[in-house]
């Protein structure tokens, strides 16, 4: 009688630990790359801003790289991809944002002199921010682009759908910063 109590308190405790392991909902995913790809309208040369950190928080220091800068007065169509490149072969966090677009923002704070606004929109018409349109102001000078990717942000806040964080509340899941040239 006690092993049939035992065992069956053991398995009782299986399934418990079991049932919590699969009510785990949108683990957190690993993302070691940012990438910003802007486009020019009419020509000119594309930049690209990329964002990696292999081995996550800790260890070993980020990188930054800026392929060119941004042309004064010109508007660039931007992608953003995002990346765990510590998987082989690198997985794709970008498509998991798309599917679930109601539960991610981006945002962007900047420079008086770049603009960006949002080009792609959830099921519900509330902005995503992997496609952006990007506005270089005409003035030379050097600007910062903070990036932010927010998880389950309340997109009905006051603000939220123009891409002010301050309302958002939810979970960050990366923040990025760029420092670039208007030239």
């Amino acid at each position: 009688m006690k092993h049939v109590l035992l065992f069956t308190l053991l398995g009782s405790m299986l399934m418990l630990s079991c049932n919590e392991d699969n009510n785990i909902e949108n683990q957190e995913e690993l993302i070691t790359t940012v990438r910003y790809d802007l486009i020019p309208r009419g020509g000119g040369s594309n930049v690209i801003l990329i964002f990696r950190d292999l081995d996550g928080d800790g260890g070993n220091a980020p990188t930054t790289m800026i392929s060119d800068n941004l042309k004064a007065g010109k508007v660039y169509d931007g992608t953003l991809s995002i990346l765990n490149e510590a998987e082989d072969p690198a997985e794709d966090i970008t498509i998991e944002i798309r599917d679930e677009a109601e539960e991610h923002q981006f945002f962007f704070q900047t420079g008086n002199q770049i603009q960006v606004a949002y080009n792609d929109t959830d099921n519900n018409g509330k902005p995503i921010g992997l496609k952006t349109i990007l506005t270089a102001g005409n003035a030379a000078a050097s600007q910062t682009i903070k990036i932010t990717l927010r998880h389950e942000p309340d997109k009905n806040a006051s603000g939220v759908a123009g891409g002010n964080i301050q309302n958002a509340g939810g979970e960050t899941d990366v923040e990025v910063l760029f420092t670039l040239d208007v030239e």
